[in-house]
């Protein structure tokens, strides 16, 4: 993961054209590779709470990526984690989990995790926090980190 530099912005905040890699991150994943066909594009990008956390190589490619909500009930959520496939296995995914971690110091978190890394999310903290349930065909579990 050497090399690896760990960026977040507020929507507002992004140039175009990174918001565009971090957003072709997650259609390369979650629509491509996973053959999800799903609207991508809830709305949640916009809110003014949401923020974008990235870890990016040298010549600019964005190697991971997730964003930083804000619930209605006031917990924080964590969705929409991706990692390019070239980077995978180096450890930025964990990296951009710390951060996001850290920017909701003192709240409840959630996410939304597919099935097969409820473990890798239980290393930060989560637990499962219902039943699993199918979403666009992909097994996920509701999970949670109480504050600390």
């Amino acid at each position: 993961m050497s090399g690896l530099e760990l960026r977040e912005a507020a929507l507002a905040d992004l140039p175009p054209a990174v918001l565009y890699a971090l957003l072709r991150l997650r259609v390369d994943v979650f629509v491509v590779e996973q053959e999800c066909a799903y609207p991508e594009l809830d709305g949640r990008d916009l809110e003014p709470d949401c923020v974008h956390v990235w870890a990016q190589a040298p010549d600019g490619t964005v190697a991971a990526v997730l964003r930083v909500l804000r619930d209605p009930d006031g917990r924080g959520r964590i969705g929409r984690v991706a990692t390019a496939q070239a980077f995978r296995g180096a450890g930025a995914a964990a990296r951009l989990m710390g951060r996001a971690l850290e920017l909701l110091d003192g709240l409840d978190v959630v996410l939304d995790a597919q099935a097969h890394l409820e473990h890798w999310y239980a290393r930060f903290g989560f637990t499962a926090a219902g039943p699993v349930y199918q979403e666009d065909g992909i097994p996920h579990v509701p999970m949670l980190r109480p504050a600390a």
